[in-house]
């Protein structure tokens, strides 16, 4: 909140949802509140005068805001899901059937291909008015203009992860507390050797984890926000440095200033602090931002009941072992609605609204690359280093290494710089 008087200018947070007092209930009463807050949310989000749906991934939240919205809804509710149809490892829709079937709601299955996603490509990015590298944005461009064909509203379930720590860094910290109880000659001898030596493939179920395997052990770090900077960071000190040769580079780096603060704030539980820097920046900065551009582009209106400021601050007023329990991410959401999930709903694995990028950049999205990360290009506009450019391109088109993400941020990057600054 900015407000001016007499001449001053103040600003202050009007809402903080770790504000309240906290939570020293038994299971059973959060439990018993955690339905209520978001049933009675969910009610409230679909008061609507316009035709109304949701997105169904077949993931937790979505498939439990569906479960709710049928339960209030005297017809059945319309639901909105992605396929993949050529990369089974990211098409969900056998998630989502098994809900749609279970409350009987209007389905809809929105199938991309390759050529769906690359056409799809210059329209995201002139709704862009920044450097955006979320490749989500693409399916949810996608998704958004499918749904607004059937309906004016949807409900979705972003929020999900970063209030019942969801998200694989939440479980990363865990899992380090552990590591480092191990000998150090093992994890520097032997485990870490064998982890840096294995291929990584996004396309691969094995690949990946063996991706995230080396983002953890990049990621150690001696304090609570190093660790969270270098498990979600990009492009590691390393690579940055060789990218930006030349540059003079901003001291210290914007990440630090913003996530630093957050992290240190206090002592103890360092789940919720983690889910608190996600909730106050990466959320807003990242999720809702993608949702609500690529919606907007198409005139969807898109609801977030799990972001209602009372389910919020409850959330917060709890610790955080009761979301990530025993390594078991969700914990206390899940078993609040086990009712109304199937069984294979609630073990399924987390995998995200991700694309098949890296096998996409390698085929019929290679014209990017081509188009954006030419030896030429990159040397002409004068941001990035060229040989390390053109060093990241072979090693992955030549299968050397998987860096599509990085050349995915860059092909970003390069884009917004050739429209807003014209070279």
């Amino acid at each position: 909140m900015v407000i001016v008087r007499d001449g001053q200018l103040v600003s202050r947070k009007y809402w903080d949802p770790m504000s309240g007092p906290k939570w020293h209930g038994r299971e059973e009463e959060c439990i018993e509140l955690l339905r209520t807050l978001l049933t009675q949310a969910i009610s409230r989000q679909m008061i609507a005068d316009v035709p109304l749906g949701a997105f169904l991934s077949g993931g937790i939240d979505s498939s439990i805001i569906c479960a709710l919205m049928a339960q209030n809804s005297p017809h059945p509710i319309k639901t909105f899901t992605i396929g993949y149809p050529d990369m089974p490892l990211y098409d969900e829709r056998a998630y989502a059937r098994t809900i749609a079937q279970r409350y009987e709601t209007e389905h809809h299955e929105v199938l991309l291909t390759a050529q769906h996603m690359t056409s799809a490509v210059p329209e995201v990015l002139t709704h862009l008015d920044e450097p955006f590298a979320d490749s989500s944005a693409i399916p949810m461009y996608v998704i958004a203009r499918e749904t607004r064909g059937e309906v004016t509203v949807a409900l979705s379930g972003d929020g999900g992860d970063e209030l019942f720590a969801g998200y694989r860094v939440y479980r990363g910290e865990a899992w380090y507390q552990r590591y480092r109880r191990l000998p150090a000659v093992i994890r520097h001898r032997l485990i870490e050797p064998v982890i840096t030596g294995l291929p990584e493939n996004r396309n691969t179920r094995w690949g990946d984890y063996v991706r995230q395997a080396k983002k953890f052990l990049r990621g150690q770090g001696a304090t609570l926000w190093e660790r969270f900077v270098g498990w979600n960071e990009v492009f590691p000190p390393s690579v940055r440095s060789s990218l930006l040769q030349g540059h003079q580079t901003l001291s210290p780096v914007p990440t630090e200033t913003i996530f630093r603060p957050l992290l240190e704030k206090e002592a103890g539980d360092p789940i919720n602090r983690l889910l608190y820097a996600d909730f106050t920046v990466s959320l807003p900065g990242d999720m809702l931002w993608k949702v609500d551009r690529m919606s907007m582009a198409h005139s969807l209106e898109v609801r977030v009941p799990l972001l209602d400021h009372l389910l919020c601050e409850f959330m917060f007023s709890l610790p955080g072992q009761i979301k990530l329990h025993r390594g078991r991410a969700k914990y206390i959401f899940i078993t609040a609605f086990r009712d109304l999930l199937p069984e294979e709903i609630q073990k399924r694995p987390k995998w995200g609204f991700e694309i098949p990028i890296s096998r996409w950049l390698g085929t019929s999205m290679k014209y990017l690359i081509d188009q954006y990360l030419s030896l030429a290009n990159v040397t002409r506009q004068g941001v990035f280093h060229p040989p390390t450019v053109d060093r990241m391109v072979r090693d992955f088109l030549s299968g050397k290494s998987d860096t599509a993400w990085h050349i995915w941020n860059l092909i970003v990057f390069q884009a917004w710089y050739e429209r807003y600054l014209g070279t």
